[in-house]
């Protein structure tokens, strides 16, 4: 009866259910060395392995924003969960430590088990990719809150590092070399003008999503839809071979903001334009909006997901190893004396 009285409130109960079941097999192939326990528990267990001297938890939370948006007018739910993840995987891996799990919630207008599966699947893989377990997470039904056929999709992971290995900036310099590691696209920033410049907020947004240009060599839905590209396997195999003193990703804010957070006082950021390929997308996105290249640089990541910066005699190095583990790399600028900031010449 009671189970009944709440469907009727707009709560499916047996969707629940059903949700994790669909869900199960996706969680399981996360699972790493110390998981223990599986999904149905109040808590997400881990235990931490003995091969740290001295080890700090590093923490990360976001969520995917308006890129959600997209997800929603092209019915495609399944890599959505990926941009999730890499948004607070690739956190924690600033700071030199490796993710060991990851919680999500998703708050959502409707349970459709189906799609539920979907969006969970995106976050599994994520996971994969990240090397890290998916030990929890929550999915609550929000009728008469949200519509029914949205969602809001957010999460956390945890790292562990050793504390003498945390890339905290102390130890960067004058001469370091910048290297920038590319970007799979947009990621999942800027959303919200990326909208209105396709005209995305009206009647022709899904129209416009299906439109194929020729300039970016798939439909315009596609190439938003782009998952954000973790850097977790690469960027700790960068810190494991060569060694970097200090790291930033490119998130909200873009160059502007996020360079200077990974510097110490004294120290200034000189970014080379020209030494990277700028994808297509934001060469669009600029001519659609007039955007001023200052404010392009203020919001986009431009086409590089990561900067680190290395000793100068290791940057050929750094290079060669992020493209052995498939990143496409190249050195942008480098470190100089000077008030704590970024200039792109």
């Amino acid at each position: 009866m009671a189970t009944d009285a709440y469907k009727a409130a707009g709560v499916n109960v047996d969707a629940g259910y059903k949700s994790v079941n669909l869900i199960k097999a996706d969680v399981k192939r996360t699972a790493i060395e110390g998981v223990l326990g599986g999904i149905g528990g109040f808590g997400g267990l881990f235990e931490i392995g003995k091969g740290y001297k001295n080890p700090v938890l590093v923490s990360g939370t976001d969520g995917v924003g308006t890129k959600l948006k997209i997800a929603f007018l092209l019915d495609k739910h399944d890599t959505i969960g990926r941009d999730c993840v890499a948004m607070c995987v690739n956190d924690v891996a600033c700071s030199g430590a490796k993710p060991i799990f990851f919680l999500d919630y998703l708050a959502i207008g409707k349970n459709v088990p189906e799609k539920v599966a979907e969006i969970v699947k995106g976050v599994a893989d994520g996971c994969v990719l990240a090397g890290c377990a998916l030990v929890g997470g929550e999915t609550a039904e929000h009728p008469g809150l949200m519509p029914e056929d949205e969602y809001d999709l957010a999460g956390f992971s945890v790292g562990i590092v050793d504390k003498d290995k945390i890339t905290d900036g102390n130890r960067a310099k004058a001469g370091d070399k910048l290297i920038g590691i590319a970007s799979s696209g947009i990621h999942s920033n800027g959303y919200s003008l990326v909208r209105k410049l396709f005209d995305l907020n009206g009647e022709n947004a899904k129209a416009n999503l299906c439109e194929y240009s020729d300039r970016l060599g798939k439909t315009v839905g596609e190439a938003l839809l782009t998952p954000t590209r973790i850097y977790v396997k690469p960027l700790l195999k960068l810190i494991d071979e060569v060694g970097i003193n200090t790291v930033s990703h490119i998130t909200g804010g873009g160059f502007i903001e996020n360079v200077p957070r990974m510097l110490p006082d004294g120290l200034k950021a000189v970014i080379h334009k020209g030494t990277w390929d700028v994808l297509p997308i934001f060469d669009i996105l600029r001519e659609k909006g007039n955007i001023p290249e200052a404010d392009m640089y203020n919001t986009f990541n431009m086409g590089i997901g990561m900067v680190a910066a290395v000793d100068a005699d290791k940057a050929e190095a750094a290079v060669k190893c992020l493209e052995e583990a498939g990143e496409k790399a190249s050195v942008i600028g480098e470190l100089v004396a000077g008030e704590k900031g970024v200039e792109i010449i």
